[in-house]
Protein backbone atom coordinates (compact mmCIF):
# COMPACT_ATOMS: atom_id res chain seq x y z
CA UNK A 1 0.00 0.00 0.00
CA UNK A 2 1.39 3.38 -0.96
CA UNK A 3 2.19 5.62 1.73
CA UNK A 4 2.04 9.89 2.34
CA UNK A 5 2.85 13.01 3.65
CA UNK A 6 -0.21 13.40 6.56
CA UNK A 7 -1.51 17.35 6.94
CA UNK A 8 -4.63 15.79 8.23
CA UNK A 9 -5.67 14.58 11.66
CA UNK A 10 -3.52 11.74 13.46
CA UNK A 11 -1.11 9.74 11.32
CA UNK A 12 -1.73 6.12 10.46
CA UNK A 13 1.51 4.01 10.01
CA UNK A 14 -0.36 1.81 7.39
CA UNK A 15 -0.71 5.25 4.83
CA UNK A 16 1.24 7.97 6.04
CA UNK A 17 5.00 8.32 6.44
CA UNK A 18 5.36 9.03 10.37
CA UNK A 19 8.43 8.99 13.07
CA UNK A 20 7.60 7.30 16.12
CA UNK A 21 5.86 8.85 18.09
CA UNK A 22 6.84 7.33 21.51
CA UNK A 23 10.44 9.04 20.86
CA UNK A 24 8.75 12.03 20.99
CA UNK A 25 7.22 11.88 24.56
CA UNK A 26 9.81 10.00 26.97
CA UNK A 27 9.25 11.84 30.13
CA UNK A 28 5.42 10.23 29.77
CA UNK A 29 6.08 7.30 30.99
CA UNK A 30 7.74 7.57 34.61
CA UNK A 31 4.92 9.99 35.14
CA UNK A 32 2.47 7.21 34.21
CA UNK A 33 4.34 4.66 36.85
CA UNK A 34 3.66 7.35 39.35
CA UNK A 35 0.23 7.38 39.17
CA UNK A 36 0.55 10.92 38.03
CA UNK A 37 -1.77 13.67 36.59
CA UNK A 38 -0.27 15.83 33.91
CA UNK A 39 -0.66 17.79 31.10
CA UNK A 40 0.33 17.67 27.33
CA UNK A 41 0.38 20.60 25.21
CA UNK A 42 1.50 21.59 22.36
CA UNK A 43 0.90 23.92 19.32
CA UNK A 44 -1.89 22.51 16.74
CA UNK A 45 -1.01 19.51 14.51
CA UNK A 46 2.52 18.84 16.26
CA UNK A 47 1.49 14.96 16.75
CA UNK A 48 -0.15 15.27 20.26
CA UNK A 49 -3.19 12.87 18.89
CA UNK A 50 -0.94 10.82 17.30
CA UNK A 51 0.99 10.24 19.86
CA UNK A 52 -1.24 9.46 22.56
CA UNK A 53 -2.81 7.36 20.21
CA UNK A 54 0.31 5.47 19.57
CA UNK A 55 0.65 5.63 23.90
CA UNK A 56 -2.32 4.13 24.47
CA UNK A 57 -1.91 1.14 22.36
CA UNK A 58 1.33 0.20 23.54
CA UNK A 59 0.80 0.46 27.35
CA UNK A 60 -2.80 -1.60 26.49
CA UNK A 61 -0.49 -3.95 24.67
CA UNK A 62 2.29 -4.41 27.46
CA UNK A 63 -0.73 -6.03 29.14
CA UNK A 64 -0.22 -3.97 32.66
CA UNK A 65 -2.98 -1.11 31.85
CA UNK A 66 -6.00 -0.18 30.07
CA UNK A 67 -4.86 2.86 28.20
CA UNK A 68 -7.10 4.63 25.91
CA UNK A 69 -6.88 8.62 24.44
CA UNK A 70 -10.74 9.77 24.54
CA UNK A 71 -12.02 13.38 23.47
CA UNK A 72 -13.60 16.62 25.34
CA UNK A 73 -14.42 18.05 22.03
CA UNK A 74 -17.72 17.25 21.95
CA UNK A 75 -18.37 19.36 25.00
CA UNK A 76 -17.80 22.13 23.48
CA UNK A 77 -20.97 22.78 21.67
CA UNK A 78 -22.54 23.38 25.57
CA UNK A 79 -20.29 25.30 27.10
CA UNK A 80 -22.55 27.05 28.78
CA UNK A 81 -24.80 23.52 29.93
CA UNK A 82 -22.29 21.48 31.92
CA UNK A 83 -25.29 18.85 31.67
CA UNK A 84 -25.69 18.54 28.15
CA UNK A 85 -21.61 18.96 27.59
CA UNK A 86 -21.19 15.72 30.05
CA UNK A 87 -23.75 13.45 28.21
CA UNK A 88 -22.07 14.37 24.78
CA UNK A 89 -18.77 13.54 26.21
CA UNK A 90 -19.99 10.18 27.82
CA UNK A 91 -21.15 9.22 24.52
CA UNK A 92 -18.03 9.66 22.42
CA UNK A 93 -15.92 8.05 25.65
CA UNK A 94 -18.37 5.35 24.70
CA UNK A 95 -17.95 4.87 21.19
CA UNK A 96 -14.21 5.88 21.55
CA UNK A 97 -13.24 2.98 24.03
CA UNK A 98 -15.22 0.02 21.97
CA UNK A 99 -13.05 1.27 19.03
CA UNK A 100 -9.70 0.86 20.44
CA UNK A 101 -10.31 -1.49 23.36
CA UNK A 102 -10.76 -5.04 23.56
CA UNK A 103 -14.42 -6.18 24.89
CA UNK A 104 -12.73 -6.72 28.40
CA UNK A 105 -11.71 -3.57 29.41
CA UNK A 106 -14.33 -1.55 27.61
CA UNK A 107 -16.07 0.67 30.43
CA UNK A 108 -19.80 -1.05 31.73
CA UNK A 109 -22.84 1.17 30.91
CA UNK A 110 -22.67 4.62 32.12
CA UNK A 111 -24.17 4.84 35.99
CA UNK A 112 -27.17 7.20 36.74
CA UNK A 113 -25.86 10.26 37.92
CA UNK A 114 -26.89 14.11 38.69
CA UNK A 115 -25.72 16.78 36.35
CA UNK A 116 -22.11 18.25 36.78
CA UNK A 117 -20.96 14.50 38.82
CA UNK A 118 -21.25 12.40 35.75
CA UNK A 119 -17.93 12.16 34.20
CA UNK A 120 -16.49 11.65 37.91
CA UNK A 121 -19.20 8.93 38.09
CA UNK A 122 -18.28 6.98 34.83
CA UNK A 123 -14.94 7.14 35.41
CA UNK A 124 -15.46 5.69 39.08
CA UNK A 125 -17.49 2.97 37.64
CA UNK A 126 -14.97 2.22 34.82
CA UNK A 127 -11.98 1.88 37.66
CA UNK A 128 -13.72 0.13 39.68
CA UNK A 129 -15.01 -2.49 36.46
CA UNK A 130 -11.88 -2.45 34.48
CA UNK A 131 -9.49 -5.79 34.97
CA UNK A 132 -6.41 -3.46 34.97
CA UNK A 133 -5.57 0.35 35.63
CA UNK A 134 -6.88 2.69 33.99
CA UNK A 135 -4.69 5.51 32.01
CA UNK A 136 -6.64 8.01 30.38
CA UNK A 137 -5.82 10.52 27.64
CA UNK A 138 -8.50 13.49 27.64
CA UNK A 139 -7.94 15.23 24.11
CA UNK A 140 -8.80 18.70 23.03
CA UNK A 141 -9.50 19.80 26.87
CA UNK A 142 -9.27 22.97 25.78
CA UNK A 143 -11.88 23.37 23.44
CA UNK A 144 -14.03 23.15 26.25
CA UNK A 145 -14.85 26.59 27.80
CA UNK A 146 -17.29 28.36 31.24
CA UNK A 147 -19.10 26.53 33.26
CA UNK A 148 -18.53 22.93 31.06
CA UNK A 149 -14.84 23.21 31.52
CA UNK A 150 -15.08 24.32 35.12
CA UNK A 151 -17.01 21.09 35.85
CA UNK A 152 -14.94 18.95 33.91
CA UNK A 153 -11.84 20.11 35.86
CA UNK A 154 -13.71 20.11 39.47
CA UNK A 155 -14.50 16.41 39.00
CA UNK A 156 -11.03 15.03 37.94
CA UNK A 157 -9.76 17.18 40.95
CA UNK A 158 -12.42 15.71 43.20
CA UNK A 159 -11.40 12.15 42.09
CA UNK A 160 -8.20 11.94 42.06
CA UNK A 161 -7.97 11.15 45.90
CA UNK A 162 -9.79 7.97 44.97
CA UNK A 163 -7.50 6.39 42.77
CA UNK A 164 -5.86 4.05 42.05
CA UNK A 165 -8.94 1.51 42.56
CA UNK A 166 -12.07 4.17 42.21
CA UNK A 167 -11.01 6.72 39.53
CA UNK A 168 -8.03 6.16 36.71
CA UNK A 169 -4.98 5.30 37.81
CA UNK A 170 -3.01 8.03 35.71
CA UNK A 171 -4.47 11.16 33.52
CA UNK A 172 -3.43 13.53 31.26
CA UNK A 173 -5.10 16.54 30.12
CA UNK A 174 -4.07 17.20 26.28
CA UNK A 175 -4.49 20.44 24.40
CA UNK A 176 -3.33 23.40 23.12
CA UNK A 177 -2.53 25.50 26.24
CA UNK A 178 -1.19 24.54 29.39
CA UNK A 179 -2.88 24.70 32.70
CA UNK A 180 -2.32 28.01 33.31
CA UNK A 181 -4.36 29.46 30.63
CA UNK A 182 -7.45 27.17 31.89
CA UNK A 183 -8.48 29.52 34.64
CA UNK A 184 -8.66 32.00 31.15
CA UNK A 185 -11.03 30.03 29.83
CA UNK A 186 -12.67 29.28 32.65
CA UNK A 187 -13.72 32.92 33.45
CA UNK A 188 -10.77 33.48 35.94
CA UNK A 189 -9.80 32.16 39.33
CA UNK A 190 -12.53 33.30 41.09
CA UNK A 191 -14.90 30.62 38.95
CA UNK A 192 -12.79 28.07 40.53
CA UNK A 193 -11.86 29.26 44.08
CA UNK A 194 -8.58 28.16 43.29
CA UNK A 195 -5.27 30.03 41.63
CA UNK A 196 -4.55 26.92 39.49
CA UNK A 197 -7.62 25.15 37.66
CA UNK A 198 -5.92 21.87 37.93
CA UNK A 199 -3.65 21.45 40.84
CA UNK A 200 -3.12 18.32 41.13
CA UNK A 201 -1.16 17.76 38.31
CA UNK A 202 2.38 16.38 37.99
CA UNK A 203 4.04 18.08 35.23
CA UNK A 204 3.22 19.88 32.13
CA UNK A 205 5.09 18.53 28.84
CA UNK A 206 5.01 19.87 25.35
CA UNK A 207 6.28 18.05 22.40
CA UNK A 208 9.43 19.22 20.64
CA UNK A 209 9.70 20.31 17.14
CA UNK A 210 11.57 17.61 15.06
CA UNK A 211 14.90 18.09 14.83
CA UNK A 212 17.00 18.29 11.57
CA UNK A 213 17.87 14.39 11.66
CA UNK A 214 14.15 13.59 12.29
CA UNK A 215 13.20 15.34 8.96
CA UNK A 216 15.78 13.83 7.24
CA UNK A 217 14.53 10.61 8.46
CA UNK A 218 10.91 11.49 7.92
CA UNK A 219 11.92 12.12 3.64
CA UNK A 220 14.19 9.03 3.32
CA UNK A 221 11.06 6.84 4.31
CA UNK A 222 9.48 8.25 0.99
CA UNK A 223 12.64 8.02 -0.99
CA UNK A 224 13.15 4.21 0.77
CA UNK A 225 8.83 3.38 -0.75
CA UNK A 226 10.09 5.56 -4.29
CA UNK A 227 12.99 5.70 -5.13
CA UNK A 228 12.77 9.55 -5.15
CA UNK A 229 15.52 10.81 -3.89
CA UNK A 230 15.50 14.78 -1.72
CA UNK A 231 19.07 16.08 -1.94
CA UNK A 232 20.61 16.80 1.08
CA UNK A 233 20.48 20.52 -0.01
CA UNK A 234 16.11 20.42 -0.17
CA UNK A 235 16.43 18.52 3.54
CA UNK A 236 18.06 21.58 4.76
CA UNK A 237 15.84 23.88 3.27
CA UNK A 238 13.39 22.11 4.04
CA UNK A 239 13.86 22.14 8.48
CA UNK A 240 15.30 26.04 8.13
CA UNK A 241 12.10 26.87 6.58
CA UNK A 242 10.04 24.76 8.91
CA UNK A 243 12.28 25.39 11.99
CA UNK A 244 10.80 21.26 12.55
CA UNK A 245 7.25 22.18 13.12
CA UNK A 246 5.74 18.76 11.70
CA UNK A 247 2.72 19.85 9.67
CA UNK A 248 4.80 22.71 7.37
CA UNK A 249 7.43 19.74 7.14
CA UNK A 250 4.99 17.22 6.10
CA UNK A 251 3.24 20.05 3.62
CA UNK A 252 6.28 20.92 2.22
CA UNK A 253 7.51 17.26 1.15
CA UNK A 254 3.56 16.69 0.14
CA UNK A 255 3.40 19.73 -2.35
CA UNK A 256 6.84 18.98 -3.79
CA UNK A 257 6.03 15.05 -4.11
CA UNK A 258 2.60 15.72 -5.45
CA UNK A 259 2.12 18.94 -7.42
CA UNK A 260 5.12 20.02 -8.13
CA UNK A 261 7.44 16.52 -9.14
CA UNK A 262 5.03 12.96 -9.22
CA UNK A 263 7.57 11.92 -11.35
CA UNK A 264 9.66 9.87 -8.45
CA UNK A 265 12.62 9.78 -10.68
CA UNK A 266 13.01 13.15 -10.59
CA UNK A 267 14.71 14.67 -7.30
CA UNK A 268 13.54 17.08 -5.03
CA UNK A 269 16.67 19.60 -4.91
CA UNK A 270 16.37 23.05 -2.87
CA UNK A 271 14.75 25.35 -5.90
CA UNK A 272 11.96 23.00 -5.89
CA UNK A 273 11.27 22.81 -1.86
CA UNK A 274 11.40 27.23 -2.63
CA UNK A 275 8.78 26.69 -4.88
CA UNK A 276 6.72 24.58 -2.31
CA UNK A 277 7.48 26.74 -0.16
CA UNK A 278 5.79 29.61 -2.16
CA UNK A 279 2.97 27.75 -2.98
CA UNK A 280 2.29 26.83 0.66
CA UNK A 281 2.35 30.30 1.56
CA UNK A 282 -0.03 31.32 -1.17
CA UNK A 283 -2.40 29.17 -0.63
CA UNK A 284 -2.90 28.82 3.23
CA UNK A 285 -4.17 25.77 4.10
CA UNK A 286 -6.12 24.82 7.04
CA UNK A 287 -3.02 24.99 9.47
CA UNK A 288 -1.85 28.41 8.38
CA UNK A 289 -5.39 29.71 8.06
CA UNK A 290 -5.82 28.85 11.60
CA UNK A 291 -2.77 30.92 12.51
CA UNK A 292 -3.78 33.89 10.29
CA UNK A 293 -7.29 34.45 12.51
CA UNK A 294 -4.74 34.69 15.72
CA UNK A 295 -3.36 37.88 14.53
CA UNK A 296 -6.68 39.49 15.11
CA UNK A 297 -6.71 38.95 19.01
CA UNK A 298 -5.92 42.02 21.43
CA UNK A 299 -3.13 39.54 23.30
CA UNK A 300 -1.69 38.60 20.19
CA UNK A 301 -1.58 42.23 18.32
CA UNK A 302 0.17 43.30 21.46
CA UNK A 303 3.18 41.11 20.80
CA UNK A 304 2.91 40.54 16.93
CA UNK A 305 2.28 44.11 16.09
CA UNK A 306 6.17 45.33 17.64
CA UNK A 307 7.98 42.31 16.22
CA UNK A 308 7.03 43.29 12.98
CA UNK A 309 8.03 47.59 13.66
CA UNK A 310 11.33 45.88 14.74
CA UNK A 311 9.98 47.82 18.37
CA UNK A 312 10.97 45.93 22.04
CA UNK A 313 7.76 44.34 23.18
CA UNK A 314 7.71 46.72 26.53
CA UNK A 315 5.38 45.64 29.39
CA UNK A 316 3.28 42.49 27.79
CA UNK A 317 2.31 40.48 30.31
CA UNK A 318 3.58 37.24 31.08
CA UNK A 319 0.43 35.58 30.08
CA UNK A 320 0.27 37.34 26.59
CA UNK A 321 4.08 36.03 25.99
CA UNK A 322 3.15 32.14 27.00
CA UNK A 323 -0.15 31.78 24.93
CA UNK A 324 1.87 32.96 22.05
CA UNK A 325 4.55 30.32 22.64
CA UNK A 326 1.89 27.64 23.32
CA UNK A 327 0.18 28.67 20.03
CA UNK A 328 3.38 28.10 18.25
CA UNK A 329 3.35 31.12 16.43
CA UNK A 330 6.63 32.57 18.25
CA UNK A 331 9.82 30.91 20.15
CA UNK A 332 12.43 32.02 22.18
CA UNK A 333 15.47 32.73 20.24
CA UNK A 334 18.60 30.63 21.11
CA UNK A 335 20.54 34.23 21.97
CA UNK A 336 17.99 35.95 24.17
CA UNK A 337 14.12 37.36 23.27
CA UNK A 338 10.96 36.20 21.15
CA UNK A 339 11.39 35.34 17.51
CA UNK A 340 8.81 34.80 15.25
CA UNK A 341 8.57 30.48 15.11
CA UNK A 342 10.07 29.89 11.70
CA UNK A 343 10.58 31.95 8.34
CA UNK A 344 7.05 30.37 6.69
CA UNK A 345 4.83 31.82 9.52
CA UNK A 346 7.35 34.56 9.38
CA UNK A 347 6.37 35.51 5.58
CA UNK A 348 2.51 34.51 6.17
CA UNK A 349 1.78 37.10 9.44
CA UNK A 350 2.59 40.15 6.93
CA UNK A 351 0.88 38.62 4.16
CA UNK A 352 -2.33 38.14 5.91
CA UNK A 353 -2.06 41.37 7.39
CA UNK A 354 -1.73 43.54 4.44
CA UNK A 355 -4.15 41.00 2.37
CA UNK A 356 -7.18 44.00 3.14
CA UNK A 357 -5.00 46.30 1.92
CA UNK A 358 -3.99 44.68 -0.76
CA UNK A 359 -7.55 43.74 -2.24
CA UNK A 360 -8.28 47.50 -1.33
CA UNK A 361 -4.98 48.58 -3.87
CA UNK A 362 -5.80 50.44 -7.51
CA UNK A 363 -4.76 48.96 -10.55
CA UNK A 364 -1.20 49.20 -11.23
CA UNK A 365 0.32 48.76 -14.47
CA UNK A 366 3.54 46.48 -14.28
CA UNK A 367 5.79 49.56 -15.86
CA UNK A 368 8.82 48.07 -14.01
CA UNK A 369 9.72 45.70 -15.96
CA UNK A 370 11.73 45.59 -18.96
CA UNK A 371 11.52 44.45 -22.37
CA UNK A 372 13.07 41.30 -21.54
CA UNK A 373 10.90 40.78 -18.39
CA UNK A 374 13.77 41.74 -16.14
CA UNK A 375 13.02 43.63 -13.08
CA UNK A 376 13.98 47.37 -13.47
CA UNK A 377 14.58 49.12 -9.95
CA UNK A 378 15.10 52.52 -10.96
CA UNK A 379 11.09 52.48 -12.82
CA UNK A 380 10.01 50.61 -10.04
CA UNK A 381 10.85 53.36 -7.43
CA UNK A 382 9.03 55.70 -10.07
CA UNK A 383 5.81 53.92 -9.84
CA UNK A 384 6.14 53.20 -6.22
CA UNK A 385 6.28 57.15 -5.55
CA UNK A 386 3.75 57.85 -7.46
CA UNK A 387 1.47 55.56 -5.76
CA UNK A 388 2.23 56.68 -2.32
CA UNK A 389 2.05 60.28 -2.79
CA UNK A 390 -1.46 59.45 -4.60
CA UNK A 391 -2.66 56.65 -2.64
CA UNK A 392 -0.83 55.89 0.27
CA UNK A 393 -3.07 58.40 2.76
CA UNK A 394 -6.50 56.82 2.58
CA UNK A 395 -4.43 53.34 2.65
CA UNK A 396 -2.92 53.61 5.82
CA UNK A 397 -6.69 53.50 7.35
CA UNK A 398 -7.14 49.86 5.74
CA UNK A 399 -4.26 48.54 7.73
CA UNK A 400 -5.08 46.35 10.62
CA UNK A 401 -2.55 47.25 12.77
CA UNK A 402 -1.70 50.96 13.45
CA UNK A 403 2.12 50.95 14.15
CA UNK A 404 3.16 49.12 11.05
CA UNK A 405 0.25 50.48 8.43
CA UNK A 406 2.99 51.90 6.52
CA UNK A 407 5.26 49.02 6.35
CA UNK A 408 1.99 46.56 5.48
CA UNK A 409 0.48 49.64 2.40
CA UNK A 410 4.19 48.95 1.10
CA UNK A 411 4.28 45.40 1.26
CA UNK A 412 0.87 45.14 -0.01
CA UNK A 413 2.10 47.22 -3.27
CA UNK A 414 5.56 44.80 -3.16
CA UNK A 415 3.11 41.40 -3.14
CA UNK A 416 1.84 43.15 -6.65
CA UNK A 417 5.54 44.02 -7.76
CA UNK A 418 6.41 39.87 -7.28
CA UNK A 419 2.84 38.10 -7.79
CA UNK A 420 4.45 38.52 -11.64
CA UNK A 421 7.08 35.81 -10.90
CA UNK A 422 9.17 36.76 -7.32
CA UNK A 423 9.24 36.37 -3.92
CA UNK A 424 9.58 39.06 -0.89
CA UNK A 425 11.66 37.76 2.13
CA UNK A 426 11.67 39.73 5.51
CA UNK A 427 13.95 39.99 8.64
CA UNK A 428 11.89 41.25 11.83
CA UNK A 429 14.67 42.53 14.44
CA UNK A 430 13.07 43.00 17.34
CA UNK A 431 14.32 46.23 19.57
CA UNK A 432 16.33 47.54 16.79
CA UNK A 433 13.89 49.71 15.36
CA UNK A 434 13.54 48.25 11.56
CA UNK A 435 12.51 45.72 9.27
CA UNK A 436 14.66 44.41 6.65
CA UNK A 437 12.68 43.03 3.41
CA UNK A 438 14.46 41.26 0.20
CA UNK A 439 12.67 41.19 -3.28
CA UNK A 440 14.18 38.93 -5.41
CA UNK A 441 12.62 39.00 -9.20
CA UNK A 442 14.28 36.60 -11.35
CA UNK A 443 18.56 37.91 -11.28
CA UNK A 444 17.73 40.76 -9.54
CA UNK A 445 17.83 41.42 -5.54
CA UNK A 446 16.68 44.92 -4.09
CA UNK A 447 17.19 44.91 -0.49
CA UNK A 448 14.45 47.34 1.61
CA UNK A 449 15.56 48.72 5.08
CA UNK A 450 11.95 50.02 7.26
CA UNK A 451 12.53 52.44 9.84
CA UNK A 452 9.82 54.92 10.91
CA UNK A 453 10.35 58.23 12.91
CA UNK A 454 7.81 58.99 15.71
CA UNK A 455 7.81 61.63 18.26
CA UNK A 456 10.93 62.80 20.44
CA UNK A 457 12.64 60.47 18.54
CA UNK A 458 15.52 61.52 16.29
CA UNK A 459 15.92 61.27 12.72
CA UNK A 460 16.87 57.51 12.07
CA UNK A 461 18.53 58.10 9.26
CA UNK A 462 22.37 57.95 10.70
CA UNK A 463 21.12 54.64 12.43
CA UNK A 464 19.22 53.32 9.18
CA UNK A 465 22.51 54.32 7.08
CA UNK A 466 24.53 51.81 9.20
CA UNK A 467 22.15 49.30 9.58
CA UNK A 468 21.33 49.33 5.90
CA UNK A 469 24.96 48.76 5.75
CA UNK A 470 24.90 45.78 7.53
CA UNK A 471 22.30 43.57 5.49
CA UNK A 472 23.58 44.80 2.37
CA UNK A 473 26.90 43.48 3.34
CA UNK A 474 25.15 40.22 4.53
CA UNK A 475 23.78 39.96 0.85
CA UNK A 476 26.64 40.58 -1.06
CA UNK A 477 24.70 43.63 -2.52
CA UNK A 478 26.12 46.98 -2.95
CA UNK A 479 22.96 49.55 -2.87
CA UNK A 480 19.34 49.21 -1.89
CA UNK A 481 16.78 51.24 -0.09
CA UNK A 482 16.33 53.14 3.42
CA UNK A 483 12.48 54.01 3.60
CA UNK A 484 11.83 56.33 6.81
CA UNK A 485 7.89 56.35 7.35
CA UNK A 486 7.22 59.89 9.27
CA UNK A 487 4.79 59.29 11.67
CA UNK A 488 5.27 62.60 14.00
CA UNK A 489 2.09 64.40 15.01
CA UNK A 490 1.42 67.60 12.33
CA UNK A 491 3.30 66.29 9.26
CA UNK A 492 2.21 67.34 5.96
CA UNK A 493 0.21 64.90 3.84
CA UNK A 494 2.06 62.20 2.60
CA UNK A 495 1.34 63.65 -1.03
CA UNK A 496 3.53 66.55 -0.06
CA UNK A 497 6.40 65.33 2.37
CA UNK A 498 7.49 62.53 0.39
CA UNK A 499 10.63 62.76 -1.04
CA UNK A 500 14.02 60.58 -2.17
CA UNK A 501 17.56 61.41 -2.28
CA UNK A 502 20.96 59.32 -2.43
CA UNK A 503 23.08 59.03 0.61
CA UNK A 504 26.35 56.41 1.26
CA UNK A 505 26.27 54.20 4.12
CA UNK A 506 29.48 54.14 6.48
CA UNK A 507 31.07 51.80 4.20
CA UNK A 508 30.35 53.56 0.72
CA UNK A 509 27.50 51.65 -0.57
CA UNK A 510 25.33 54.30 -2.36
CA UNK A 511 21.36 54.24 -1.35
CA UNK A 512 18.46 55.81 -1.88
CA UNK A 513 16.60 57.16 0.95
CA UNK A 514 12.19 57.34 0.92
CA UNK A 515 11.21 59.56 3.22
CA UNK A 516 7.20 58.61 3.07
Amino acid sequence: MPRWFNVAGPCNPDIHYMLSPLTRIPAVWPLIEQQGYFVIHAPRQTGKTTAMIALARALTAAGRFAAVLLSAEVGAAFNNDPGAAELAILNSWQRAAAFFLPAELRPPPWPSAEPGTRLAAALDAWAQASPRPLVIFIDEIDALQNEALVAVLRQLREGYFRRPEFFPWSLALIGLRDVRDYKVASGGSERLHTASPFNIKTRSLSLTDFTAKDVAALYQQHTDDTGQVFTPEATALAFELTQGQPWLVNALAKVTVEDLLPDPTMPITAEVMEQAKEILIERQDTHLDSLAERLREPRVRRIIEPMIAGLTLGDVPQDDRRFLLDLGLVRRDPNGGLTIANPIYREVIPRVLAQGTQDTLPRIVPTWLKPDGALDPDRLLDVFLAFWREHGQALLKSAPYHEVAPHLVLMAFLHRVVNGGGSLQREYAVGMGRLDILLRYGQVRLAIELKTWRDEEPDPLTKGLSQLDAYLAGLSLDTGWLVIFDQRANQPRIAERTTTTEAMTPAGRSVIVIRA
